[in-house]
């Protein structure tokens, strides 16, 4: 696996994207856990080279015009905020418009048939030059089919953030890009290791909760918690909701019901970490649990400030968005010194990922996991540590407010 700079040096992204064109001209949307602000790029269907938006029928099936790179995520979330604003500057960095070229994003509406209809549909519209999908079911056969589709017509596919099943489904597309989930798993599960034994807790209960289980980030994310935490330490449960908010907050409900003695609640995507924080304080159980969560929301950073979350494994969408633009344009292009430069060990297995970097975000100093050894361990192992001050920092930089 080719490890790439930290994340403090580079951003990127994976979402989704569709321009319906010809007579349909239309945009649809989705959620990841519900975006709250339009990121530099513009909104859904805008083009991330001007962040202008695009005219109904204009990104049809004619061939006048630039070609479409095109990021299909697998719902709406401010993550792709982040993301979409990754694409922007990959378009500005690597000179799109120059191309005949603009990247897209299309936000999926949270369903696996979502995904389907929009790949489906790009399958038929001659502008499309590449396609960047994060993948919302690792094993759906019928998302793996449309893919194959379009890489057989010409069109450049790749994903990011969520992979297919690279056991069964590799051939689908080119590359991977994003972040090496069960690595951020192991990570989040000796942090909450750490803080649990920090606290008095050499033992107990813990539930996971995903949008999805059989989702290949969720997946690993949650075998690498359930290897790295420890044996003494029991998964009780992983628990799905679809991507529905409001089963968000009741499947915590459900877990602490069901199990009163947890010890810790492990939220795996972005919008997890404030429905645990909430309910854990709507319960007055925060006291006894450790919380530790992946991704950056910008309600998680609150709750963060006010004491409700212990520790957060965030990705680096940003710079997944600036390597989707960079590694599409390069196979469009036939640029194989760039393809070389990111996948250099393309041949040998697992060379067609490209990881994109993990920080860890403690609330202050305090935290176990901010010890000096540990930090220089973590920055040595690619993880970059910050404090919530020094990451809310780097947000505001780059105009985000979650990543």
């Amino acid at each position: 696996m080719h490890s790439q700079e930290t994340f403090f040096s580079r951003r990127s992204c994976t979402a989704i994207l569709l321009v319906l064109g010809g007579l349909a001209g239309l945009a649809l949307t989705g959620s990841f856990t519900g975006c709250s602000k339009q990121p530099a790029g513009g909104p859904s269907g805008a083009n991330a080279s001007t962040g202008s938006p695009t005219p109904h029928g204009a990104a049809g099936t004619g061939s006048a015009g630039p070609k479409r790179l095109i990021f299909i995520t697998n719902g709406d979330d401010p993550f792709w905020d982040a993301c979409n604003a990754g694409l922007v500057e990959g378009a500005k960095r690597f000179g799109l418009e120059a191309q005949g070229l603009r990247v897209v994003m299309e936000k999926n509406n949270a369903t696996a048939q979502g995904q389907i209809e929009k790949l489906r549909q790009l399958g038929s519209q001659s502008d499309v030059a590449g396609i960047a999908i994060s993948v919302i079911q690792a094993e759906n056969a019928a998302i793996v089919e449309e893919m194959k589709n379009l890489a057989a017509k010409g069109v450049k596919v790749i994903t990011v953030d969520s992979d297919v099943n690279r056991g069964k489904f590799r051939d689908a597309r080119a590359f991977y890009i994003g972040t090496d989930n069960i690595v951020g798993g192991r990570l989040l599960g000796a942090t909450a290791q750490t803080l649990l034994k920090s606290r008095g807790k050499t033992s107990g209960g813990y539930v996971q909760f995903a949008g999805f289980t059989d989702n290949d980030n969720a997946r690993a994310r949650m075998d690498g918690f359930k290897e790295s935490v420890g044996s003494a330490f029991k998964e009780v449960d992983r628990m799905s909701d679809e991507m529905d908010l409001s089963k968000a907050r009741d499947n915590v409900r459900t877990a602490l019901i069901n199990h009163p003695d947890l010890v810790s609640l492990v939220g795996i995507w972005a919008y997890n970490a404030p429905a645990i924080a909430e309910i854990a304080q709507e319960r007055s159980v925060r006291d006894r649990l450790t919380i530790v969560t992946f991704d950056a929301q910008a309600a998680a950073l609150n709750h963060m400030a006010d004491g409700r979350i212990d520790a957060m494994v965030v990705q680096n969408p940003f710079e997944m968005g600036v390597q989707t633009v960079r590694i599409l344009q390069a196979m469009h292009s036939q640029n194989d010194t760039t393809i070389k430069e990111m996948f250099p060990r393309r041949d040998q297995p697992d060379g067609d990922i490209y990881t994109t970097g993990l920080r860890l975000i403690l609330p202050n100093e305090a935290s176990p996991m901010g010890d000096p050894e540990t930090v220089k361990r973590l920055s040595e192992e690619n993880v970059e540590v910050l404090q919530l001050p020094e990451f809310r920092e780097w947000l505001a930089k780059y105009g985000l407010s979650s990543s």
